[in-house]
């Protein structure tokens, strides 16, 4: 891919946002690379979990203004579905995804970054939806995530008056779980990739699947999404292993994912 890249070590998948000429900054492009990505991703038996970060000083400093600006209302709506497409993707990928924010995460880089599943940032790492000083809304899932993940009265007040947040205060309102020094943010990220992809795969993807869909949902039916999980990983040679394990005191020597 031209302004995404892949790259496999061991068990976890790094994708690179790499067009730091212009801060990562997503156009038609760049948008379809990632959603290829995604696809090898999910594809690859060998990758369980995956972290997203930026190429440069930026994980992605926002939509490409340059080819926005001249965009008619047909054509903003159809770049507009094509990101919250691709970063449904993201969200719905089976595998948990990390986001690795290493730099400027404005706009649809903050919302590239609420789409993955965790977040962890550098002290350098700055996040905000400016869109409003530009004269739109935000276009890929802002509007939408941000205030389930940081509240309502907080995502108000980020997105209307356009304010960027350092990783401090993102640490602070619950929009990332940990702010690292730069040199250690890749190395903390995959440490926490390498602890996931450690445990019983089947009870990862269905706990991340419960999750997700539970929070579009009631406490009922998300209670009922919990309950389908539960009992499917009764059906697994892994429950088996580590309950017998448990109950006999004795070391469980890793799972089967099956």
């Amino acid at each position: 891919m031209a302004y995404v890249t892949l790259e496999q070590k061991g068990s976890v998948g790094i994708i690179t946002m790499n067009h730091p000429e212009v801060l990562n900054a997503l156009n038609d492009e760049t948008l379809n690379d990632l959603s290829a990505v995604l696809d090898e991703v999910e594809a690859n038996d060998e990758i369980l979990v995956a972290i997203i970060t930026g190429a440069g000083r930026a994980f992605v400093a926002g939509a490409d203004i340059s080819q926005m600006a001249h965009m008619s209302a047909y054509e903003a709506k159809k770049f507009g579905a094509l990101g919250n497409q691709v970063f449904m993707k993201v969200e719905n990928l089976t595998k948990p995804i990390i986001a690795a924010v290493n730099g400027f995460a404005l706009g649809g880089g903050c919302e590239l970054s609420m789409a993955c599943d965790i977040r962890l940032a550098s002290e350098k790492a700055r996040f905000g939806q400016p869109e409003v000083g530009l004269g739109i809304t935000p276009g890929f899932g802002g509007t939408q995530r941000l205030p389930r993940i940081v509240g309502a009265s907080k995502a108000m007040e980020l997105i209307l008056t356009a304010r960027t947040i350092k990783a401090d205060e993102a640490k602070e309102i619950g929009l990332v779980s940990h702010v690292y020094a730069p040199e250690e943010l890749m190395d903390k990220a995959l440490e926490m990739a390498n602890a996931i992809a450690s445990q019983a795969q089947i009870a990862v993807r269905e706990s991340k699947a419960a999750i997700r869909r539970g929070m579009q949902a009631d406490i009922t039916t998300g209670a009922a999404y919990e309950t389908e999980a539960f009992g499917l990983c009764f059906s697994t040679e892994d429950q088996k292993d580590a309950m017998n394990a448990f109950v006999n005191k004795e070391k469980l020597n890793g799972f089967k994912n099956r």
